[in-house]
């Protein structure tokens, strides 16, 4: 039953009043058995976060995977620099010679800009080496972890066809809160709608227009992946034709074990351009996925580079001061 309540609330969460009860109701048993199981996986921190999951570039944030090459010994230094950026979510150790890898993402208000806040955490961080991989086409993004076991090999990557919004003030107030981890709790929503003074059909609604617009990816449960069994997670990379790298970036994003898959740039040292993330329970599962993939896709090369260690993975905070008091900090020190 837990992994059956798991796989509701990170492929279907429902936006009402009581989610947990319509959850109840599905499963057939009842409100207090849900919260319950939810309340006990979150305290084992099975359960990451559940919130609002957003498009960063929909919101004006330019962001990047970065890849940094850090000589042993100036590790700790390099992830304590790398790390107290507001902008970086996720940063983790991978067996290549470039081997820091984190996401960064900065304020549409920003005066660095992106480039040149990677220039100054590589200046601060000794990197010997680093490579800037923006994304050029995205496949798929979506971690959903098979918690049941009966999710299907593939599955069929929807194109969604976004409407166009105008963000109003109301709709700012609501993607600040609505990114924050709810409560495990009959009503989860409530904060929102009182500290707002707004009732639900309104949150919902407004809540609705976002993903519509594409701006709200949705609203899910993020489990943590070790925690949750999934031991052997791999970010798996191809070097793809270019020309034919969108036809092939699909037929690799229909794969269920696929949470993300990007075309990104390729440069003199580094040869590989499609991203695939793959989730395993094993390492021999996650090989396993990685060979089927590639008996379907033409590739002149493959590496899987799994992560050694986990520094920091965090959800995106979006409209915070933080962004522009890093970056005041640091323009003080350039000038």
């Amino acid at each position: 039953m837990t992994n059956d309540i798991l796989s509701i609330i990170q492929k279907n969460f429902p936006l009402t009043r009581r989610p947990f009860l319509q959850i109840a109701k599905e499963l057939e048993i009842t409100e207090d058995e849900v919260i319950s199981i939810l309340q006990e996986q979150k305290e084992q921190k099975i359960i990451r976060q559940t919130s609002a999951i957003f498009d960063t570039k929909s919101l004006g944030f330019k962001s990047s995977l970065i890849a940094f090459e850090i000589k042993d010994e100036d590790i700790d230094h390099a992830v304590s620099v790398i790390n107290a950026h507001p902008g970086v979510s996720h940063n983790y150790e991978r067996d290549h010679n470039l081997n820091i890898w984190f996401t960064i993402a900065v304020d549409p208000k920003s005066k660095l800009g992106l480039e040149r806040s990677v220039e100054i955490l590589a200046q601060k961080a000794n990197a010997q080496n680093y490579v800037i991989l923006p994304t050029l086409k995205m496949f798929k993004i979506s971690v959903k972890l098979n918690t049941t076991g009966k999710d299907a090999k593939k599955e069929k990557v929807k194109k969604s066809v976004k409407k166009e919004i105008e963000l109003t003030p109301l709709h700012y107030e609501i993607i600040k809160l609505a990114q924050e981890d709810i409560e495990i709790v009959q009503r989860p929503f409530e904060h929102i709608v009182n500290k707002l003074r707004i009732d639900y059909d309104t949150l919902f609604i407004m809540l609705k227009e976002l993903q519509d617009a594409g701006i709200m990816r949705r609203f899910a449960a993020i489990l943590n992946h070790r925690r949750a069994g999934f031991n052997a997670n791999a970010m798996t990379v191809w070097d793809v034709d270019e020309a034919k790298g969108e036809e092939i970036g699909k037929i690799a994003a229909q794969f269920s074990a696929v949470s993300h898959c990007y075309l990104r740039p390729k440069y003199p040292n580094w040869q590989y351009n499609l991203f695939t993330m793959i989730h395993g329970k094993t390492t021999e599962e996650t090989n396993a996925i990685i060979e089927e993939i590639a008996s379907e896709i033409d590739h002149k090369a493959k590496r899987p580079l799994y992560s050694t260690r986990e520094f920091k993975k965090v959800r995106l905070k979006y409209f915070t001061p933080s962004f522009l008091e890093w970056e005041e900090r640091h323009l003080k020190e350039s000038a």
